[in-house]
């Protein structure tokens, strides 16, 4: 066996193990979330959409229909089957134009329910850069790359979710 077979098998186990225990730690916040969008607005509560997954095999990814960060829990199931990583390039569709040529690359892992892209400081990059933190992420990346990622990303969608918050209005004495 590779030192690069060892390395996907050791990512694949190490996302087997945090999925699922992640998956059993919210599973009460998954229900809830589901089933307050389900009460609250017409149609199902979970969003269908297809992506490329490792070497472009379609899928249809599931989230919550949500701008919340609760919309992205139902990928955790995606990590449990195998089609999604905990950590990888952002998930695109079949058809976008980094899903052919050069940067088909892209594709030689699991796409990731976080990565790079999602712990930049700068909220809003260009999708050139988002392109390129995502190459880099393939072509560098180690289990202990994904460690400080997923460390970076609760505090990374915290910040987000600050900075698109409404002022509050001054306290009256």
């Amino acid at each position: 066996m590779t030192a690069n077979h060892r390395s996907v098998d050791l990512k694949r186990a190490f996302d087997l193990v945090g999925g699922t225990a992640l998956l059993v730690l919210l599973s009460p916040v998954l229900a809830a979330t589901a089933l307050l969008l389900s009460l609250a607005q017409e149609g199902p509560a979970l969003r269908r959409r297809t992506v490329a997954g490792r070497h472009g095999r379609p899928f249809t990814m599931l989230t919550f229909r949500t701008r919340s960060p609760l919309a992205a829990l139902p990928l955790l199931l995606h990590v449990v089957r195998g089609q999604m990583s905990l950590v990888g390039p952002c998930p695109l569709s079949p058809t976008h134009r980094e899903c052919v040529g050069e940067a088909r690359r892209r594709l030689s892992v699991r796409p990731g329910v976080t990565g790079p892209w999602q712990i930049s400081d700068r909220s809003d990059l260009p999708w050139e850069e988002r392109e390129l933190l995502d190459l880099h992420y393939v072509d560098h990346h180690w289990l202990g790359m994904d460690l400080a990622v997923l460390a970076r990303t609760l505090p990374a969608v915290r910040r987000r979710r600050l900075r698109r918050a409404p002022a509050r209005p001054a306290r009256l004495a």
